[in-house]
């Protein structure tokens, strides 16, 4: 595979200028994609992982780091992924590993790898493939975690040639992982309402969006993500049901990448192609209406990475973040309501500073979301007692809620 590997190829003089504006030059660094899963097997996760006794102990872990960045060509210049970082650790007993190192063999020979002095290194045109097998996994003894009689591990990293990940990237899943797992909050009993005139009552009030308002832009959900990565075997409808891939003998994502890795790439690049191509929405213009008339105050608290926010003339407080376990926020005195837009992402604790602050947390989500033609159930966990949820899109609630205020105001 060569890099740079074309992701969006010749661009327009607009499509420069967002990329100029929102991710060449921007105040965080968008040019890069990362994402961490870690999935472990222990009774708090059971239902998921399939634990049943001390003896389960399998873990998964997956970080991906993608750097983009423009690239000269004869016409315009395309975007391309300049770096490529994958880091694959799997860990399960004894017998599952020496299958998978087998089946890693296979795949690195069906693919063309070239085996480099030494055993462990392969290279297949601008890709580098490096496996490491642990009896005792290093960063389990620095830990003092203690695995099954048995057990062992076997990281795969997968690279472009140039890029030699410095220690603080190769550290930052084991960093995520020590945290701990996230425990599911346990829903209180909101109030219903049918819309968003209540924030009349309530002004001025903050946002908190999530994947909602970026699924209306076109942008696939983040469970796209758990089917590129084959974080979960996928094969229910209810999203709470999908259980976990942990055993590396199921495990398909090395294999598709070792043995077509061209094809591969371009299901990773997915989410930034979809997110730079995307516009704001009339949900995004909506918003803005509303900072421009001071009933929005503050930035947009977001856990997106498409940037639509900031397209739309909206600061953004971005949330989504590995090297803080609570990133900050941008309170405003005086705001007396959080609406929190289209999340299910693990950023309840924004909600819950809210409550503290004495803001009333109100939700704006349908509950579910539209899969082949049906509507699938997908129950918020966040709110609690005192909390208000309104079950409608973004697209439909917020140009309404526009229009009331003028209405009220005029």
């Amino acid at each position: 595979m060569d890099i740079p590997y074309i992701v969006i190829d010749q661009l327009t003089p607009d499509q420069q200028q967002v990329w100029k504006t929102y991710f060449g030059d921007a105040d965080r660094p968008r040019y890069i994609e990362e994402g961490i899963w870690r999935r472990t097997q222990e009774k708090a996760t059971a239902e998921q992982s399939g634990w049943t006794a001390a003896d389960d102990a399998r873990r998964r872990i997956i970080h991906y780091r993608y750097r983009y960045g423009l690239v000269p060509t004869t016409a315009a210049p395309a975007i391309g992924l300049t770096d490529l970082y994958l880091y694959h650790s799997a860990t399960a007993p004894a017998d599952e590993i020496d299958a998978h190192h087998d089946a890693l063999w296979d795949s690195l020979a069906t693919g063309g790898w070239k085996e480099a002095p030494g055993g462990f290194l392969w290279t297949r045109r601008d890709l580098k493939c490096r496996i490491t097998e642990h009896d005792a996994h290093p960063q389990d003894a620095a830990a003092g975690r203690t695995l099954p009689v048995g057990y062992r591990s076997l990281d795969v990293q997968i690279a472009s040639v140039s890029y030699a990940p410095p220690p603080a990237v190769r550290q930052l899943p084991w960093n995520v992982l020590s945290t701990g797992i996230r425990c599911k909050d346990r829903p209180g009993t909101p109030t219903r309402v049918p819309d968003l005139s209540v924030l009349a009552d309530l002004l001025p009030f903050q946002v908190e969006i999530g994947c909602g308002t970026s699924v209306e832009a076109g942008i696939p959900p983040l469970h796209r993500l758990h089917e590129i990565y084959r974080v979960t075997d996928r094969q229910g409808h209810e999203p709470r049901e999908h259980r976990f891939t942990l055993s590396p003998t199921v495990d398909t994502l090395l294999h598709e990448v070792l043995t077509e890795p061209e094809e591969k790439t371009a299901e990773f690049v997915e989410m930034f192609r979809a997110c730079f191509l995307a516009e704001p929405t009339p949900a995004m213009w909506a918003l803005k209406e509303l900072k421009d008339a001071g009933h929005l105050v503050g930035p947009v608290i977001t856990n997106n990475f498409d940037v639509l926010a900031a397209r739309a003339g909206l600061d953004e407080c971005f949330m989504r973040r590995y090297d803080q376990a609570v990133p900050d926020v941008e309170w405003v005195d005086g705001a007396k309501a959080l609406l929190v837009v289209g999340l299910h992402a693990d950023r309840r604790k924004v909600q819950a500073r809210a409550r503290a602050r004495g803001m009333q947390v109100v939700y704006l989500d349908p509950e579910g979301f539209w899969r082949d033609g049906q509507f699938m159930p997908y129950p918020l966990e966040g709110p609690q007692d005192g909390d208000l949820v309104c079950r409608a899109t973004a697209a439909e609630a917020l140009p309404t809620l526009v229009n009331l205020l003028k209405q009220h105001a005029g």
